[in-house]
């Protein structure tokens, strides 16, 4: 399913489309982009590809060039840049205007005939060949931030970094024999303590006593007790 299609006029935007076309494909997926001069086979109905074409993108970008405005077939109904964007409105598909050129401006109401007026209502985004890169990525992150489609298959898009929620263990052992594995760990460890070398691990209740021959561990009201007696041959 082509997600992004591509309107333009031949002599008038007709370069900028296959560049884009490009940079769109290599980041989404050749089967996301739809551009009449590749997508239509060769017998195909023009008239009903490019109307199909419309209908199953999720945006579709009108590549307005220096002389776009002006041309005559644009208040013409038989006019297939005309009939492709008002195709889009019709069916609620989203229209982005791409200025292509430094000097072109957004067009207005006034130079629009009347059933492409709302084209001038639509915010714009911009290309210029001296800003290639940077005007290519700002397209592209546009398009995967509004078509849910696309933003699942944006090679581009960052890694998802981990929740700072999540837990952090740490384990710690020494020649004694013991490990201790636990959130954060508060207490003395030392036989002396006069606490009996309690050790608070996290933020829940949750005690290891540690005392003479054995420990106990407790999280809540549940405790569970275990010795570990020495031997007379421990003792030597």
């Amino acid at each position: 399913m082509p997600d992004v299609f591509i309107n333009y006029r031949t002599g008038d935007g007709e370069q900028f489309s296959a560049t884009l076309e490009s940079a769109l494909t290599a980041r989404f997926g050749a089967d996301r982009v739809f551009r009449a001069s590749k997508d239509i086979p060769p017998g195909a109905p023009f008239d009903q590809s490019l109307i199909h074409g419309v209908r199953r993108s999720g945006a579709l970008l009108a590549l307005i060039g220096p002389g776009w405005v002006e041309h005559p077939g644009l208040r013409r109904p038989e006019d297939w840049v005309r009939k492709e964007i008002l195709e889009a409105f019709a069916h609620g598909i989203r229209v982005i205007p791409i200025l292509v050129g430094r000097k072109t401006e957004r067009p207005t109401r006034d130079q629009l005939p009347g059933p492409m007026a709302h084209l001038a209502d639509c915010q714009t985004l911009r290309y210029d060949h001296q800003s290639n890169a940077h005007d290519l990525k700002r397209i592209g992150d546009a398009l995967s931030t509004l078509v849910p489609q696309l933003a699942a298959n944006d090679s581009e898009r960052p890694p998802r970094q981990p929740s700072p929620d999540a837990t952090t263990n740490t384990a710690t052992g020494g020649n004694s024999g013991f490990l201790v594995q636990s959130d954060s760990v508060a207490g003395d460890l030392n036989s002396n303590s006069p606490h009996h070398n309690r050790i608070h691990i996290g933020p829940t209740h949750r005690t290891v006593n540690q005392s003479g021959d054995g420990a106990s561990y407790a999280e809540g009201d549940n405790t569970n007790h275990h010795t570990f007696g020495r031997r007379d041959d421990d003792r030597r």
